[in-house]
């Protein structure tokens, strides 16, 4: 395609393309917040730094879902138009952490706790968590804003953002219900919902319409897509988002801290009702599903209690149910690609960046 490489669509190039259109963007937009007091520098700082980094999946779905349907003319806009998507995730990122009380994010502090930090270093008044959480909740609110202005001005045609942001729109209403769903499965008291039929509906919502499906077809809609093509891309992007949250929810509890970038067994921390735990709590035995019980969305659990949920999930099968279920929907996944109208360089794009997200450590 001559701008990207379909056998590297993660590739060191798109990255740093990526990021220097953020940068770019959020240092364009920093005299509006420091016109308005020298406080908001901070949120441009923050906005800088969380942006900074990531893998990248969902501009790289945008790209290559474009590219499936035609080469792009004007590369440097539909880099925007990608690169939108990651400040939606980082706001995403910024308010899940307040909701889930994290203390990290891409292994620096998160938003909430730097705030947290600021107010107590400069002898504010009144309470440091409620200050990082008032702060971080509006760092992501910007964060939101400012994806749908870098998405209108990224210098594509009036006709290519008309038909895109109908998908672009549906994106954040979703990954909205099934954050809500998953916080609701949590609330809820184990045995009292069927998470083995929960999960998967968090799951399409959360991440797999999130992360793959709609990314792709806001790409191909950018590029005039017909409806043959949007569903062939939703039947790739579905299980795929499956498997790749599968694979989140394995790392959420094995991970290698220093690749995650968040303590190790932090989901048990926060109770999340994932695949991983829907096994567990089906295959263990009973005096082994109570002690999990006992542990999941405990604050205070240590290494040792990490440990012992670690156990639990492996004697139980569950880790290997969960594998199982992460290569069967891969397979899904690539065998869409198969007969799909979509451009071959793209095929050799999508099926790499579908061995990418789910064989990750990170």
């Amino acid at each position: 395609m001559g701008t990207f490489a379909a056998d590297d669509p993660l590739g060191a190039p798109f990255r740093d393309a990526i990021g220097a259109r953020l940068r770019a963007f959020i240092e364009s937009r920093t005299h509006q917040l420091v016109e308005v007091g020298p406080q908001l520098g901070a949120l441009a700082d923050l906005a800088l730094a969380f942006t900074g980094g990531g893998k990248r999946l969902r501009p790289s779905f945008c790209w290559w879902g474009h590219a499936a349907i035609a080469e792009p003319n004007d590369p440097d806009a539909l880099l925007g138009a990608a690169a939108c998507l990651d400040l939606l995730h980082v706001s995403a990122l910024v308010h899940d952490d307040v909701m889930d009380a994290s203390d990290t994010r891409r292994g620096r502090p998160a938003a909430h706790r730097q705030f947290e930090t600021w107010h107590a270093s400069a002898g504010l008044l009144g309470s440091p968590e409620a200050f990082g959480r008032a702060g971080a909740i509006l760092l992501g609110d910007l964060l939101l804003v400012w994806s749908m202005e870098l998405f209108h001005a990224s210098g594509l045609s009036v006709d290519a953002l008309a038909r895109a942001t109908p998908l672009l729109d549906a994106m954040r209403t979703e990954v909205t219900c099934g954050q809500f769903l998953d916080v609701f499965a949590q609330a809820e008291p184990v045995g009292a919902v069927d998470l083995m039929a929960l999960v998967p509906r968090v799951v399409e919502f959360k991440t797999s319409r999130y992360t793959v499906i709609r990314p792709l077809q806001v790409g191909a809609a950018l590029a005039g897509a017909d409806d043959a093509a949007l569903a062939a891309l939703r039947a790739f992007g579905s299980p795929l988002g499956r498997a790749f949250q599968f694979r989140d929810d394995v790392l959420g509890v094995f991970g290698e801290p220093g690749l995650t970038g968040k303590p190790a067994g932090d989901d048990l921390r926060e109770g999340k009702r994932t695949v991983l735990v829907a096994h567990a709590l089906e295959l263990a035995s009973e005096t082994a599903k109570e002690r999990l019980i006992g542990l999941l969305g405990s604050p205070e659990l240590d290494a040792a209690d990490v440990a012992t949920a670690r156990e639990i999930i492996v004697a139980s099968g569950a880790l290997a149910a969960t594998e199982r279920r992460i290569d069967a929907d891969r397979a899904l996944a690539l065998d869409a690609l198969k007969s799909a109208p979509l451009r071959a360089e793209a095929i050799t794009a999508l099926t790499t960046l579908a061995e990418l997200s789910t064989s990750r450590s990170a």
